[in-house]
């Protein structure tokens, strides 16, 4: 019986690898083909008082994005070193987010460094802190203090692990993302974070904290955000006593989920 060659069968396995794609194809470049220009005209009537100014650099990520893939605009041909098999690979945008190919290549690459050479082999729990709809606005038309409600979860953590652990000097491990959009692409920054589930002494003793209460990490975030939005001259004393006093949380609610439940390895 007649059988391939190995290089042969090498270079079908080579070629296979690579699924060839067609951006053009996909609804959401040809929403942008159709629509953007359209919504870049009318942004500053209809949608800047409810979703904050254009922003510059929309322009050129979209205009990457929409030349992403295609292959009039740049490849490169790939060779194997052990076949003959070959293959062209249009250039990527490389943008954030936007592009759902590059963004998945994006994170699928964030995620195995994390794994491989950041996270230690301890257990871990994700973290979500979000707040009412009343201060959203304050993060809408002044981006540079959304790092401050980063690092405003951060010290959240740090204070409740160290207090769960009875030692001030511990450290916790937290990778934190400020997400700025909800289900429904509104505007709705809020911060997803992996947090160890203990932390480490100054001699490097891991300490495990089997428990955190989530309605004192609601109230310790609330402090801190508003703080932030005080410091800032942003947010009034009548405001704040606003907030405060709202036990049925009409004006929207604070949020810092989950509590760690009994440690164990993730």
């Amino acid at each position: 019986m007649l059988q391939e060659a190995p290089s042969v069968t090498v270079a079908k396995a080579c070629i296979a690898r690579y699924p060839v794609r067609n951006p053009r194809a996909t609804p959401l470049y040809r929403l942008f083909e159709v629509h953007f220009d359209e919504v870049r005209g009318q942004w500053e009537e209809r949608f800047e008082r409810r979703c904050g100014f254009w922003r510059g650099f929309v322009d050129a990520q979209v205009r990457r994005y929409m030349d992403c893939g295609l292959y009039e605009n740049g490849f490169a041909r790939i060779r194997c070193p052990e076949c003959p098999g070959e293959y062209l690979l249009a250039f990527s945008c490389k943008t954030r987010e936007l592009c759902p190919s590059c963004a998945a290549k994006r994170s699928a690459a964030t995620a195995a460094w994390l794994a491989e050479e950041v996270f230690e082999e301890v257990g871990h729990a994700q973290w979500v802190f979000v707040m009412p709809k009343m201060l959203r606005p304050y993060f809408l038309h002044h981006r540079e203090l959304l790092g401050g409600l980063a690092h405003a979860a951060w010290e959240t953590v740090l204070e409740l692990m160290c207090a769960a652990a009875g030692d001030e000097g511990m450290r916790s491990g937290m990778v934190a993302v400020v997400q700025t959009a909800g289900d429904l692409a509104n505007w709705h920054p809020h911060v997803h974070a992996i947090v160890s589930r203990g932390g480490w002494t100054r001699d490097g003793e891991w300490i495990p904290v089997a428990f955190v209460d989530e309605h004192s990490a609601e109230l310790l975030f609330r402090h801190k955000v508003m703080r932030l939005l005080q410091d800032e001259g942003l947010l009034s004393d009548e405001r704040a006593e606003l907030l405060l006093s709202d036990p049925c949380q009409a004006l929207g609610s604070w949020e810092v989920e989950p509590p760690l439940a009994p440690c164990q390895k993730s």
